[in-house]
């Protein structure tokens, strides 16, 4: 089946007249990023200032918008154009750019409305005490064990394995319990 796929979007790239050695196929999922795609970091390279990249489908190029609008933004900067041959995209033309300008649109739109509820959401939780972020790893216990120690002298490395924490979260938890660091600084929040 799969190949049955493939070959259809082979097909259709050939008809309307992408050359096979121009032609990437990409069995990784679309929806790693480009550095982890490496037929698609390769035909990137390839790609000059008035190319035009032919996918199928959009899905092929980038499973999220972000993604898509990121990697488009990347070609119209170096002057590539884009055409998906399903959703007749070609950016070439007025038209083709209009279409893609009103899908980018819709995205920032998406991406602010997402940020506006997530920001309103958090302060509603807040209102009533909740707090956000991850649960402490060390309990209050831990923690006053773990600032006597840094006291006592005992190198940070030690603590980190004792406590099975990274240094950022030693630090992290240092500063929560308003330590004085060894260098004379003070950890406040």
């Amino acid at each position: 089946m799969e190949d049955q796929d493939l070959a259809l979007q082979l097909d259709a790239l050939k008809s309307s007249g992408v050359d096979k050695e121009n032609m990437f196929v990409e069995k990784i999922s679309g929806r790693l990023s480009k550095s982890q795609r490496p037929q698609l970091v390769a035909c990137f390279r390839k790609l000059q200032e008035g190319d035009t990249l032919v996918v199928w489908k959009l899905d092929r190029l980038g499973r999220s918008l972000k993604d898509l609008l990121s990697l488009i933004q990347e070609l119209d900067d170096r002057k590539v154009h884009f055409c998906s041959l399903t959703e007749t995209i070609d950016t070439s033309s007025p038209t083709g750019r209009l279409i893609f300008h009103i899908i980018a649109a819709f995205g920032e739109f998406e991406r602010n409305l997402i940020k506006e509820r997530t920001l309103a959401g958090i302060a509603s939780a807040r209102a009533r005490g909740i707090v956000g972020g991850r649960k402490h790893k060390l309990s209050k216990s831990d923690q006053k064990r773990l600032v006597r120690l840094y006291y006592e002298n005992i190198p940070v490395k030690m603590l980190m394995k004792r406590f099975g924490i990274s240094r950022t979260c030693l630090y992290g938890y240092l500063k929560l319990n308003h330590t004085v660091l060894k260098n004379n600084r003070s950890c406040s929040i």
